[in-house]
């Protein structure tokens, strides 16, 4: 992380404001998660990332009847791909918005290719900055990468919603506009007990107190399609044209049929996006059935081994809310239970931080 803000005045093209990043012995830790996306390395993972990036250019490159002479804003912009890809496709006016520092290289960046006279940045926090629009303060299309893992763990979508509710005109777009949660089961032995059976015997000594811990951060990473051990099931789906913030507090029902008999250590979480505004949709997948990923998948682990048969179903509920104290954290609880030949139920609450 840099140790101190690079000045946005001595950056022309870039407009300061005072919702900037603060230097960093003024930072409180909502400023270290914005600064944290100043880092390169997280914006070229993101851009190497081709199911993502493409799938943005796509759907704004294959689309110029929509972006043509329209007003486009960015929320969240970062190096400014997609503020490109949006004037590429022909849009009038582009204003990309972010709080990190970052945006100065942006800047850099939309210079060297030719778009200093369509995109216009403004650094700070959405809720504070001045976009410089018409009088009627509105904007035709907005455009956002907001995800996190788990669809909405350190995601942006608040502030997203709230600039589709204060900018964005009547009958315009969002660029995704909608986005589905899915839930499914694993089998996971060898990885369970590296993760969470290690803490039995660590190195003669017993420090099983950290399994409850361990059990309750959930797991990001990778996982083969040939774990997954029970059709998938959708708990949640986000229209971005019509959800409310109230709407990322949810408590989603599943069931989830077994397709073969095996044992189940965890519960998978992944999910799909959708530009449904496009002349041909374009979607993507983030699950195991699907390229990678940057967002890879969560891995949720039991505290016990459940056993299914083929046909077996695990039915219940997933709670996902904000945090109390950190609203980009997660508090998810997972309620299950097997209806088969071992009828199994249990409770587990997980936190994303």
């Amino acid at each position: 992380m840099s140790s101190s803000s690079v000045s946005a005045a001595a950056q022309p093209g870039v407009t300061p404001t005072n919702g900037s990043a603060p230097a960093f012995g003024e930072m409180t830790s909502k400023d270290y998660y914005a600064d944290s996306y100043s880092h390169f390395g997280i914006h070229e993972e993101m851009l190497k990332d081709q199911v993502r990036t493409l799938s943005y250019r796509d759907a704004i490159i294959q689309n110029p009847h929509l972006f043509k002479d329209k007003i486009v804003l960015d929320v969240g912009c970062g190096t400014g791909i997609l503020c490109m890809f949006a004037a590429k496709a022909g849009a009038k006016k582009v204003i990309g918005v972010d709080m990190s520092n970052i945006i100065d290289q942006a800047k850099v960046i939309i210079e060297a290719n030719g778009f200093k006279d369509v995109i216009h940045l403004v650094k700070g926090k959405l809720e504070e900055v001045d976009l410089g629009l018409g009088p009627d303060g509105k904007v035709d299309i907005i455009i956002s990468e907001w995800m996190g893992y788990f669809l909405l763990y350190e995601s942006m979508l608040d502030t997203v919603l709230l600039a589709r509710d204060k900018y964005l005109r009547p009958g315009g777009h969002l660029f995704p506009d909608e986005a589905t949660l899915y839930l499914s089961a694993i089998e996971d032995q060898e990885y369970k007990e590296e993760k969470i059976g290690f803490w039995n015997d660590v190195y003669g000594f017993d420090y099983s107190c950290i399994k409850e811990i361990a059990l309750r951060e959930p797991l990001v990473d990778t996982v083969e399609l040939r774990s997954v051990v029970c059709d998938p099931c959708a708990i949640k789906k986000l229209n971005l044209l019509t959800c409310k913030k109230e709407d990322l507090d949810f408590t989603g029902e599943f069931e989830l049929k077994a397709t073969r008999n095996d044992f189940v250590h965890a519960f998978l979480g992944w999910f799909d996006i959708s530009f449904e505004a496009c002349h041909k949709a374009v979607r993507f997948s983030t699950g195991p059935h699907s390229r990678y990923t940057h967002w890879k998948q969560t891995v949720f682990y039991t505290p016990e081994q459940l056993i299914v048969s083929e046909g077996d179903v695990i039915k219940g509920t997933l709670k996902c809310s904000p945090n109390a104290r950190n609203n980009r954290d997660l508090d998810i609880n997972i309620k299950y239970r097997v209806e088969g030949d071992m009828s199994i139920e249990g409770e587990m609450a997980y936190k994303m931080s």
